[in-house]
């Protein structure tokens, strides 16, 4: 799929980040684009930035949480109904949300569970959802949005990432095992998984945002966990007020979006090379192509600290391990 100029395209988590700029990129060559979001706002500002960047885009909206298969479904029917077809060229499973930490504490479960729900599930539902779309096209292709943690699950040696690595090693692995599923029964389907590095994105404040609809997510109990985990990096935090607490996760957001190597522009921009190219593994931003270097040479002290001292010695993860490991 050399060009994208009259393909449907579909992206879910289109409001910020990735999602926004494959939209902006996709419009601007003229695809056609069906986007959904949690966040009406944001996802406003998408559609109305990219109907701007293509003349005779059309664009279609849908609030839509990825992790709720009823709503995919309800998703996949507006999108063909305001587009006027039953075929979809381009299916980016994008969304996601960063959160969940230790299994070993009860009260994180439902921040847990809900971190694994969308990002597994989301990409689960999206080509369940899609399927008979994807099919009816005379090509298409599945863009599955994992991460560096799909091949190696952890932020650091202080903070546990357990959900959100969970899930991406499951999108990982779901992607590749559909190269030969979709070769044997849909051959016109290509299928990519996508592993970005430290990425310029609102994931950290956006993830914020979906966890506090649950009490749980930054409620008493996942503060006290978020605490004893500063304390046991070594951070004065011990008799710091829930709300500093708080604030300082926000802070954290902003530190995370701020020192990121790539921006989600150039992101998306590989990302929809990637695509032209036919690639089935799509690594994002040098940190990425680095750490996934270290772990193929050393698996077995791949989570080692000294993994942690050969990323700052080669120039990458600084901003992002030191951001995490400072909450």
């Amino acid at each position: 799929m050399e060009s994208f100029k009259g393909k449907l395209a579909v992206i879910t988590g289109a409001g910020t980040g990735m999602g926004r700029e494959l939209a902006l990129a996709l419009a601007a060559e003229g695809a056609h684009l069906g986007l959904c979001d949690v966040a009406e706002e944001t996802l406003a500002e998408t559609r109305h930035a990219a109907e701007a960047l293509g003349t005779g885009v059309q664009v279609s909206t849908f609030l839509c949480d990825v992790a709720d298969e009823q709503q995919m479904l309800a998703f996949r029917d507006h999108v063909a109904a305001a587009h006027e077809t039953d075929a979809l060229h381009l299916l980016f499973n994008n969304a996601g949300i960063g959160g969940g930490g230790t299994i070993t504490d009860p009260a994180s479960r439902p921040a847990w569970d809900k971190t694994f729900a969308v990002c597994w599930g989301g990409v689960l539902n999206g080509v369940r959802a899609f399927m008979d779309m994807l099919k009816a096209a005379d090509k298409a292709h599945i863009i599955n949005t994992a991460s560096i943690n799909g091949f190696w699950a952890s932020v650091g040696p202080h903070t546990p990432h357990t959900a959100y690595s969970a899930a991406k090693f499951a999108v990982k692995g779901f992607t590749e095992a559909l190269i030969t599923d979709l070769r044997l029964n849909a051959p016109h389907i290509q299928c990519s998984v996508v592993m970005p590095g430290h990425i310029g994105t609102q994931i950290v404040a956006n993830s914020m945002k979906v966890l506090q609809q649950d009490p749980a997510g930054l409620g008493e109990e996942a503060i006290a966990a978020v605490r004893a985990q500063m304390v046991e990096a070594g951070l004065p935090v011990a008799n710091l007020p829930d709300d500093d607490i708080r604030g300082l996760l926000r802070a954290r957001a902003m530190e995370f979006e701020a020192s990121a190597p790539t921006t989600a522009q150039a992101a998306a921009e590989i990302i929809l090379q990637g695509v032209r190219e036919q690639r089935w593994r799509i690594l994002v931003g040098e940190d990425a192509h680095a750490i996934d270097r270290l772990v193929r040479e050393n698996p077995e002290n791949a989570y080692e600290p000294a993994v942690i001292e050969q990323m700052y010695a080669l120039g990458h993860f600084k901003g992002l391990v030191r951001s995490v490991e400072s909450s």
